[in-house]
């Protein structure tokens, strides 16, 4: 497949789950002064989180150009040292307002990737928030026991608060997330090694895809979390990562 028909069936199976497909928000950010560019797919959506604007729909996909230079989420020490951070990358991404929640968002990434794009399911793996006890925050039990009816227990992998709890800056909305990584090694290097100890290990070919993000908080200036108005999703997939999995680039 070409990357222009991976982008379209990404869109096109959103928009058959009753998602509004909507245009890419400009890189440089218009009306946030906490931002100066789009550093993923949810900064256009901020306010819906918050709860200060009403979305114009409840579920809604696109794609995200981003830049990932300044701030909690820099990436320019990365590009040029590793071969899959980018200095501007693609964010695919899918969202969901008050309306479905863990359930729905991990079936949906799991029948996208396994049926529609056809990555085999021994390749990938998928990290759960393991909890932090200084924020009084529980193991993520419930997307644990979501991803066990489509995963064997023994490819889900706890993750700590740097790598599974998501935050878009000093402060804003956030929450727990799952993450879904393939292997693409060689049947001869997957026999030496498991991928399960190259997950999140820098290996450039056992590579974050997908970044679920459930939504539950909000970090306040003084650090303290509250609970949002409801719960939403907030997913961001790599672009160019998919499109290394699935035409068998590096």
């Amino acid at each position: 497949m070409t990357s222009q028909e991976i982008r379209q069936k990404f869109l096109d199976y959103f928009k058959s789950k009753d998602h509004l497909i909507v245009p890419s928000a400009p890189i440089v950010l218009k009306d946030d002064p906490t931002l100066m560019f789009s550093n993923s797919g949810m900064t256009q959506f901020k306010d819906f989180f918050l709860g200060y604007k009403t979305p114009t729909a409840p579920r809604i996909a696109d794609t995200q150009k981003c830049l990932r230079v300044s701030g909690k989420h820099n990436d320019l020490d990365d590009v040029g040292r590793d071969t899959y951070h980018h200095t501007m990358f693609e964010m695919l991404g899918n969202w969901s307002f008050g309306d479905y929640f863990k359930k729905d968002a991990i079936a949906f990434a799991w029948e996208l990737l396994t049926e529609v794009f056809g990555i085999p399911k021994e390749n990938l793996y998928v990290t759960i928030f393991e909890g932090d006890a200084s924020e009084n925050l529980e193991r993520d039990q419930d997307a644990f026991d979501f991803w066990k009816s489509h995963i064997s227990e023994d490819r889900i992998i706890n993750g700590n608060k740097k790598d599974n709890f998501w935050e878009m800056g000093e402060s804003g909305p956030c929450g727990p997330c799952s993450e879904i990584h393939v292997d693409l090694r060689t049947p001869e290097e997957k026999a030496k090694v498991s991928g399960l100890e190259l997950v999140n290990n820098d290996h450039p070919q056992v590579v974050e895809v997908w970044n679920l993000v459930f939504m539950e908080f909000n970090r306040k200036a003084d650090k303290s979390l509250e609970k949002l108005p409801a719960q939403h999703v907030d997913t961001g997939m790599g672009f160019e990562r998919l499109c290394m999995a699935l035409q068998g680039k590096s």
